[in-house]
């Protein structure tokens, strides 16, 4: 069965730091490319960032980049996304998703405010 477990939302002021982090089991991580989406209150889920299976291969959404990081540690079974600088349109549940598919986690949620 496959499962994605995301950590590490929360409450940041703009211009803070949040790293977020996607357990992953139920299937060969090491071999899945992987992207993170969110869903801003009121709006679509949006693709915010993917990464290859070996963690060589990255894109991003024009909103994040240069802000946002994605990694992954294929020994820990486990996605991340480091976002810096964030704002306050950031603000959304946060999903990691097997890519390609339907697959995706109970998402996290970061809210970006003073």
């Amino acid at each position: 069965e496959v499962q994605l477990v995301e950590f590490g939302g929360g409450l940041v002021q703009p211009g803070g730091p949040l790293r977020l982090s996607c357990a992953a089991s139920g299937f060969k991580f090491g071999n899945a490319d992987m992207t993170w989406v969110r869903q801003a209150p009121g709006k679509g889920p949006e693709w915010v960032s993917d990464i290859n299976s070996d963690g060589d291969g990255t894109h991003y959404a024009d909103s994040v980049k240069g802000r946002f990081t994605i990694s992954r540690d294929n020994a820990k079974n486990t996605l991340y996304l480091q976002m810096n600088n964030l704002k306050p349109e950031d603000t959304a549940v946060y999903y990691c998703q097997l890519r390609y598919t339907g697959y995706w986690g109970q998402g996290t949620q970061v809210t970006v405010s003073s």
